[in-house]
């Protein structure tokens, strides 16, 4: 037996259900190409990355293909 117990926390669950349950909103596409273009000039590579893909999920393209 170890020593930890695992205590389950029934609200964690709930929450998970109800954010899947919930649809959430998409971001216009011009919020993001402006969140783009700062994250270019601050030079943010993990934020292009991240921006560049919200973009293409935003326009119903397929990431990767």
């Amino acid at each position: 037996m170890s020593r930890y117990v695992q205590i389950p926390r029934p609200t964690e669950h709930a929450a998970l259900r109800a954010c899947e349950r919930t649809p959430r909103p998409t971001p216009s596409m011009p919020a993001i190409l402006a969140d783009l273009l700062t994250a270019q000039r601050l030079g943010d590579h993990e934020g292009i990355c991240l921006l560049a893909c919200r973009a293409a999920r935003v326009s119903q393209l397929e990431v990767g293909q």
